[in-house]
């Protein structure tokens, strides 16, 4: 092997491009590129049964890029990369951050043991725009409001960076002590569950930097009002890219800037509506790292008293997309067939969870977690937090979408929702939404029984609102 060898330890940056702790580790000569499957990670925090399935492709399309020398491990990282340092003679290690607070804590450890057998260790950050750590108030405390976090903390920062090239010369090297395959990591579940969800996506940095371009092309031009309606394909459908690092932020956020110089069609709200979207999920990950409890702990300590009425049935109807509802059931069936949901539709279905059912928000957000290819741990507890009003900078309790007039506003053709919920599908747009007002003569034309080919509602609108906003004032006193 080469005399001076970079460990680089790939985590949530599956690509070569802008890589920044792959790209400098290149400049050093020969490179040992590692995966490893952390078992030492909380269960809460554990890979979902369909990020899982997008990891393993997301791997595989990798370790293709780095001619199959991609090495893969299963075990404790400071044990492993103890090991392997020892077997290859390795003398530094490279890896960008990963923003968690629970993997920040184990960097350091590592870090730290590393150090102290003489090893070069070098992180980097390659999956933010701004440093969470050097972003403060004026009165030096961290942000727990979106719009000055982004104005006045970050657009007032320094611009991102330019994405980084693809380094010239990548000498990749096998671990030849190193038997693990990918498949041995079990990513793919016994039951092919996902058959449903591959025909919606492709995987790895090519199809990210495609699907960049498509949504440059199409999407990005009447975005701020086209983004609401679940029907159009208006939305970038990058999350899942970005989380498993695929593309990076600075990509995407350099993207928009160069189609936006070039055409001046692009209106800036168009542009400034979705880079704060970037911003929010900026400002997600801020939240997480100041704030370490937010995926355990309501911020706002009341809620910790909130008299949720814990009920499997109700839980079990809104997962299964049986709630009677079909704005919200249309949501959940596409996140169980795609892998995904509609941001607006997401809102829609936490909103109805939490403050029509009255069930705990925790409960919402590992749901999501297990079903959503973008699982994104920082985004995913910020955005449930700011549905049930507990967390920083959080709608108001009393703000509880109706799914009916959501349905009738959003997706007002029914195109959306007779897509994932066709036993209404010939149900007049009059009644789509409320099926229960329909006459029993047109039910009978459409081959509908209520009860039995699609459930009656499972609660009251009315009477859940009602109870919800009393449940609240409970801990407002």
């Amino acid at each position: 092997m080469s005399s001076f060898i970079t460990l680089f330890w790939f985590r949530q940056d599956f690509r070569i491009s802008d890589n920044p702790g792959l790209f400098e580790a290149a400049q050093n000569g020969a490179i040992l590129p590692v995966y490893i499957l952390d078992e030492t990670c909380p269960a809460q925090f554990k890979q979902g049964e369909a990020s899982k399935w997008w990891m393993y492709h997301s791997l595989h399309k990798l370790n293709i890029c780095l001619n199959s020398t991609l090495n893969f491990y299963v075990g404790d990282p400071q044990v492993i990369l103890t090991n392997i340092i020892q077997e290859n003679d390795v003398k530094a290690v490279y890896w960008n951050k990963v923003f968690e607070p629970w993997q920040l804590e184990k960097d350091a450890q590592i870090e730290s043991n590393l150090k102290k057998r003489g090893i070069v260790c070098k992180s980097f950050n390659g999956s933010l725009l701004w440093e969470p750590e050097s972003n403060f108030s004026k009165n030096g405390t961290p942000y727990r409001m979106f719009t000055p976090f982004y104005r006045n903390g970050c657009l007032q920062a320094p611009s991102p960076r330019k994405p980084l090239p693809i380094p010239e010369k990548i000498i990749s090297l096998k671990d030849q002590g190193c038997r693990t395959t990918l498949e041995d990591l079990k990513l793919l579940p016994s039951i092919s569950w996902y058959k449903s969800i591959e025909h919606f996506w492709e995987i790895g940095e090519q199809a990210a930097q495609r699907q960049l371009a498509k949504f440059l092309e199409f999407g990005l031009k009447g975005y701020k009002k086209n983004r609401n309606y679940p029907s159009k394909d208006a939305t970038s459908r990058l999350s899942p890219y970005l989380h498993f690092g695929e593309i990076s932020p600075h990509q995407v956020w350099q993207g928009i800037q160069v189609k936006c110089a070039a055409d001046e069609s692009i209106i800036n709200e168009d542009k400034e509506s979705f880079l704060s979207e970037i911003g929010w999920r900026e400002f997600s990950y801020y939240l997480l790292y100041h704030f370490p409890n937010l995926p355990y702990k309501s911020f706002y300590k009341k809620f910790e008293d909130f008299p949720w009425k814990p009920n499997t049935e109700f839980l079990k109807a809104w997962q299964k997309g049986l709630t009677g509802y079909p704005f919200v059931d249309a949501g959940m069936r596409e996140l169980w067939q795609t892998g995904y949901m509609h941001n607006r539709v997401r809102m829609v279905v936490a909103s109805f969870l939490v403050k029509n059912l009255l069930q705990d928000w925790r409960t919402g957000a590992s749901w999501f977690l297990d079903c959503l290819l973008d699982a994104d741990i920082a985004s995913n507890t910020i955005n449930w937090q700011w549905v049930a009003g507990s967390g920083v900078d959080a709608a108001p309790y009393f703000r509880i979408f109706n799914p009916i007039l959501q349905g009738e506003k959003f997706d007002p053709k029914g195109i959306y929702t007779r897509r994932f919920v066709p036993e209404l599908d010939k149900l007049p747009d009059k009644y789509l939404f409320k099926p229960w007002q329909t006459p029993d003569y047109i039910l009978k034309e459409c081959n509908i029984i209520l009860g039995v080919t699609y459930p009656y509602p499972i609660i009251n609108l009315q009477h859940s609102r009602k109870e919800s906003i009393e449940a609240y004032n409970k801990i407002s006193l």
